[in-house]
């Protein structure tokens, strides 16, 4: 198995995925608040809107009895007592204000705070060492980490906010104006055949009813938006990832005059894309239906409720207005659900790909479970070992053709194989990445080896992040120059301090050189490299070694490659093998996933 396959093992291989409920999602969620460093600065913005919502409720109230001797005042034709509602109003409405604009601010607090505990929380988990590699290997929940992390958990927080605070905001006003709609419905009397009708809170009976038959409607035509919402996310993620990979290898695709292939692969993501959105959209549609025709009823809804009461002559007209003000903040209180069911669908959808992968983080240090794993330990003589060493794959298992390895300190040794032995699933298993297998590895007790993988990175700042000496105090820019003149990049020794994306601004050779300048200044006593010195031609290879040779004379290093390297420098050698017939590492199954997507809409041939 080379490089290649080694990265393609997990999504189609390895891994199935099994979908997590929406209480799995909602306790992961509260998990990631609970330990987040900014909860109490969350909790008490989120104290501060309650008590807001609360004034604003009493404000509400205070307004709809407003009504009363406002309307009675133009029903008299009362100028002074006119004049004076309005010096009411004024007040009412000016302290509404500035709760409104209080809420306002109070709400981007809660957004940015909760954008910062999610996003926060998914990279300290996605962090921790080695998930994110072995996330790669979960199947799709592992595809596109970048947009859950940074888009996902961003739209979450702003429909977590908004639903939640108009959730609050419509609880308090039904229980603030459900007392008042009583009260007024308890004069009105039904004539009918001569006999007089009262209802207890008939008007409060009237909007609940009306409302949740509304509501149910509501909810039996806009359920499937939470899976076209879902679907529609995971298509753009494929659409951006498709966009991103022709970007980064643009120029293999320009050599072998590959735009028209690139082209039609993005052609068929964004009609996936498309297709979603068509989907979204007409289930929208007929959404619309309901919600905007029970908008419009509700116009005339409260006074017809009223009317036959208003012209018994039981109510005046300011009761009236007064009793229809209360009808529409218990109506507009409980069709909240109505008038956000588009949003709860995306809410809904949006949870599920955040929270599914953070359950998927926590799921991938159990990956494999109940596979053999590989046994780590220290060897106190200061010594590398490997007993009876057996790397799985879903092929087979890769291992060592001796059954017992001992290699000791200031030891160079070559291990080479066949293309598809597994060179670089040998060179995870020993940094502890890929641990499933059977044998035990011994380190050298007290050592921490120094790996060099064959694509090497870089962090984002200057040459001297990228060269990492932080970490070996002491060492001066003339150390660091001499280091790079001696690997062939004296060009860069006048750079140190700038900035730059230095895997952009490199060619692949010079990024592997600049790898192992930086493993000379760090001057570790143990170096496994995994095929970078492979593709150096004679006279850098030569250059390379005689580096190693002169600033880590004592350092043991293994190489492994393909083996066409000076025998002098590694006079060991070691060969992989790959046995089809050993132990084979079986599928496993994640808790986490997404609702399965309906397929794709066939698009027209152009």
């Amino acid at each position: 198995m080379d490089y290649q396959t080694a990265d393609k093992l997990g999504a189609e291989q390895t891994v199935s995925v099994e979908a997590s409920s929406l209480r799995d999602q909602l306790t992961t969620i509260r998990q990631a608040l609970k330990t987040s460093p900014v909860r109490r600065q969350l909790s008490w913005v989120s104290i501060g809107i309650v008590g807001v919502i609360v004034a604003t409720s009493v404000g509400q109230v205070l307004l709809n009895r407003w009504n009363q001797p406002f309307y009675d005042a133009l029903a008299r034709r009362d100028l002074p007592g006119f004049l004076h509602q309005l010096m009411v109003f004024a007040v009412i409405a000016g302290s509404l204000l500035v709760l409104n604009v209080g809420q306002t601010w109070l709400n981007q607090m809660i957004r940015l705070r909760l954008r910062e505990t999610l996003t926060l929380d998914l990279i300290d988990e996605w962090m921790r060492p080695a998930r994110a590699f072995r996330l790669t290997h979960a199947g799709a929940i592992g595809v596109n980490p970048d947009q859950r992390m940074q888009q996902d958990a961003g739209h979450l927080s702003d429909l977590s906010t908004d639903l939640s605070v108009g959730l609050l905001q419509s609880f308090i006003l039904l229980v603030s104006f459900i007392g008042v709609l009583w009260e007024l419905s308890s004069g009105f009397v039904f004539h009918v055949g001569g006999h007089a009708l009262a209802i207890p809170g008939y008007m409060v009976w009237a909007a609940i009813l009306y409302a949740g038959i509304a509501s149910w409607l509501s909810w039996l035509v806009g359920r499937p938006l939470i899976r076209f919402n879902s679907d529609r996310y995971t298509r753009e993620a494929e659409l951006r990832s498709s966009m991103v990979r022709i970007n980064e290898n643009i120029d293999a695709i320009a050599l072998a005059h590959g735009e028209a292939d690139a082209s039609r692969r993005l052609d068929v993501d964004l009609g996936s894309v498309l297709g979603a959105m068509r989907r979204i959209y007409g289930a929208q549609i007929n959404l619309s239906w309901v919600t905007d025709a029970y908008g419009w009823i509700t116009v005339v809804a409260p006074i017809l409720v009223a009317a036959p009461v208003y012209f018994a002559g039981d109510i005046s007209f300011g009761g009236l207005m007064m009793a229809v003000g209360a009808f529409n903040q218990v109506n507009s209180s409980l069709r909240w659900f109505i008038n956000n069911i588009g949003a709860i669908a995306d809410w809904r959808a949006t949870l599920m790909r955040v929270a599914d992968f953070r359950i998927a983080l926590g799921e991938t240090d159990i990956l494999h479970a109940k596979e053999k794993r590989i046994e780590f330990g220290e060897n106190a003589n200061g010594r590398l070992t490997f007993d009876k060493l057996e790397v799985a794959s879903p092929d087979g298992c890769t291992k060592l053709a001796e059954t017992s390895v001992d290699i000791q300190a200031g030891e160079r040794v070559m291990i080479t194989g066949d293309p598809r032995a597994g060179k670089t699933l040998f060179f995870r298993a020993i940094a502890g990445l890929w641990p499933w297998g059977s044998g035990r590895i011994g380190m050298p007790a007290g050592e921490t080896p120094f790996f060099v993988p064959r694509t090497p990175y870089f962090p984002l700042g200057t040459l001297r992040d990228a060269l990492n000496h932080a970490e070996g105090a002491g060492i001066d820019d003339a150390e660091i120059s001499a280091v790079l003149n001696e690997v062939g990049l004296e060009r860069l020794s006048s750079q140190l301090d700038r900035s730059a994306r230095w895997e952009h601004e490199l060619a692949d050779d010079e990024q592997r050189l600049l790898a192992f300048a930086r493993l000379a200044l760090r001057k570790p006593k143990w170096v496994i490299i995994d095929e970078a010195l492979d593709t150096f031609d004679g006279a850098t290879l030569r250059r390379v070694l005689a580096m190693l040779q002169a600033r880590l004379p004592n350092a043991a290093i293994l190489n492994i490659g393909r083996g066409l390297h000076n025998n002098q420098f590694f006079p060991r050698a070691l060969t992989i093998v790959k046995d089809s017939g050993g132990s084979a590492l079986k599928p496993a199954r994640l808790r986490a996933g997404a609702i399965e997507p309906p397929p794709a809409a066939p698009r027209a041939k152009k």
